[in-house]
């Protein structure tokens, strides 16, 4: 059961977190209103890095953005990290 809601809050993450990167760079291209980058960031944190980052090298927007290339596989690694944690916790 909790895995079941973890699983779905992921997927509505990530589809959040395609939507917006999608967004930002159609608004980018229409010079209007940006999504911030500081927001961005946070719904990468929030579980949408490994979307976010394979939307962005498909569309390759924010590519030379070392904020984005660097911090997006660094959350990435943090979540990772963290998984691994709460698995040892667990069954140790």
């Amino acid at each position: 059961m909790k895995l079941t809601i973890l699983l779905i809050a992921y997927a509505i993450i990530s589809v959040f977190a395609i939507i917006i990167t999608i967004y930002d760079k159609k608004a980018a291209r229409k010079r209007k209103r940006r999504i911030p980058e500081n927001t961005l960031l946070l719904v990468a944190f929030f579980g949408g890095a490994i979307p976010m980052l394979i939307t962005m090298k498909i569309i390759n927007h924010k590519t030379q953005h070392n904020k984005f290339m660097l911090g997006l596989p660094a959350i990435i690694l943090i979540h990772a990290l963290g998984v691994i944690a709460l698995m040892y916790i667990k069954y140790c």
